[in-house]
């Protein structure tokens, strides 16, 4: 099972908060063409903001440890 059914099998839960007036309408728009729920626009764009946003952060880890176990042959290359 992966993350994103484990996040559909809990109870959502209400919250409030605030979003810039254009960005509402483009989003209650979208929704409608794509005859989906406000809620669940939403919710997947939340989802996918933050899958894309932790790797990122694992991907500098590992491209750094890259970089510092290579140094010598990338400063050779780079000449």
């Amino acid at each position: 099972m992966i993350y994103h059914d484990i996040i559909f099998m809990m109870k959502a839960k209400k919250f409030a908060t605030q979003i810039d007036e254009v960005v509402l309408e483009e989003l209650r728009k979208f929704a409608a063409e794509t005859d989906k729920k406000i809620s669940t626009v939403v919710n997947d764009a939340v989802l996918e903001f933050l899958k894309k946003n932790r790797v990122r952060p694992a991907f500098r880890s590992a491209m750094k440890e890259v970089i510092e176990d290579n140094k010598e042959l990338l400063a050779r290359l780079a000449k």
